[in-house]
């Protein structure tokens, strides 16, 4: 048998947490002698031990972990139990990661008001594309609405070009409209020569865009809410109006990593009246 004190340095807990264990009856000593009041630990009771922490750490409350502990669930079901949650946890983190870089990102936007420098901007015309996309609907304009459905459509626009072999012919392309009940079109694009079809992806054409307003965002996309201010402010400035369609060029991305990422910023302007 083991002391509560050795018990809790090969468990890795403290005194304090197996103390507390036993109290509510989660985990009992072996033995607690009369006498002393000390409390000993057999070996074999690491194995509760490790469910009870690995439950409690992912979530689990105290009540559910002694539900699942003294059902005696097998080691399979225990796995599968673990490894689920285990993916709501790490979904969970991920989720608060990028509201921590949404958070982050409006920060600094906040930082630069009244500073950012519209010099960049510029007015050209858009030749039409040939292209091939999938697209869905986002909730909302909002970042994160939008993030989730454009980067799992990327990953259906790849995973389709891929097998069938299929080169882009020019730079890969997102574009976003507003649709009447308030939600945004997304549609991952990339640009094919004539002829080129990929099953599970529409074929169209890009049309021409007569005039826009562009303006090269430098760095990772966390960050993209700053270069649409800038055109907005260089729009508003300029006595222009735009449709709040938008397209998203990728000049350098992926494999290069994302603080080098290129980014043009398109949107169709007109003058107001």
């Amino acid at each position: 048998m083991f002391t509560i004190g050795d018990f809790a340095t090969m468990g890795r807990v403290s005194v304090r947490m197996l103390r507390h264990y036993d109290s509510i009856g989660l985990l009992q000593p072996a033995r607690v002698d009369d006498h002393t009041g000390y409390r000993y630990y057999e070996a074999d009771q690491l194995r509760r031990l490790n469910r009870l922490v690995a439950l409690k750490d992912l979530g689990f409350t105290l009540s559910e972990v002694t539900r699942i502990i003294d059902a005696d669930v097998d080691t399979a079901e225990l796995r599968g139990m673990l490894t689920l949650r285990q993916s709501q946890v790490a979904a969970q983190i991920e989720a608060d990661s990028n509201r921590l870089r949404r958070i982050e990102a409006r920060l600094r936007m906040i930082e630069r008001e009244g500073t950012m420098s519209t010099s960049s901007v510029t007015v050209k015309s858009v030749d039409a594309l040939r292209i091939l996309s999938v697209g869905d609907v986002a909730e909302s304009t909002d970042s994160a609405d939008v993030a989730p459905v454009i980067q799992q459509l990327f990953g259906r626009l790849f995973a389709a070009l891929g097998p069938a072999g299929a080169e882009p012919a020019g730079p890969i392309i997102a574009t976003y409209a507003p649709t009447a009940d308030g939600k945004l079109s997304v549609k991952a694009a990339c640009t094919v020569a004539d002829g080129v079809v990929v099953d599970g992806l529409d074929t169209s054409i890009l049309p021409v865009q007569e005039q826009v307003a562009s303006y090269v965002h430098h760095g990772v996309m966390a960050d993209i809410g700053e270069a649409y201010q800038t055109l907005a402010t260089w729009i508003d400035d300029n006595g222009y109006v735009t449709d709040g369609t938008a397209r998203e060029v990728y000049l350098v991305s992926h494999p290069e990593p994302e603080e080098k990422w290129q980014t043009e910023l398109q949107m169709p302007v007109a003058a107001s009246v």
